[in-house]
Order: C-alpha cells, then sequence, then structure tokens
C-alpha cells in the first residue's frame, strides 16, 4: 500500500474531521397526541401506533 511521503499538518487533518461530530437526533410534537417523538419515526402512545399524526395500528385489547 502507498505511504504518504510528507505528514498532513494538523489543519488538513482537523478540516477533514470537522463533520465526524455526534449529532443530536430532532424531535418533533405530536399534534393529535402531544407527546414527543423521532422525525420520521412511528411511535406508540398508549398501545397504539402513530406515524405522522395519525394512528397507523391499533394496539391489542386485553
Amino acid at each position: 500500500m502507498p505511504h504518504p511521503k510528507r505528514r498532513h499538518s494538523s489543519t488538513r487533518r482537523d478540516k477533514r474531521r470537522t463533520h465526524d461530530k455526534a449529532q443530536l437526533p430532532q424531535l418533533a410534537k405530536c399534534p393529535s397526541t402531544g407527546t414527543i417523538h423521532v422525525y420520521h419515526r412511528a411511535y406508540y402512545v398508549d398501545g397504539d401506533l402513530y406515524y405522522k399524526g395519525k394512528q397507523v395500528m391499533e394496539g391489542a385489547k386485553a
């Protein structure tokens, strides 16, 4: 494998690493139930499955 002929500077290394930081997930509030959930993900409220503020699936009745 080829090896670099000269050492890369710390500035060049740091420029490459600028996008490597961790990010917090985007959160949204459901307009129908008022719960906080992650964007573009289905979420459960009292056993019922919701997506985009609409009930997608009913929970099992016990």
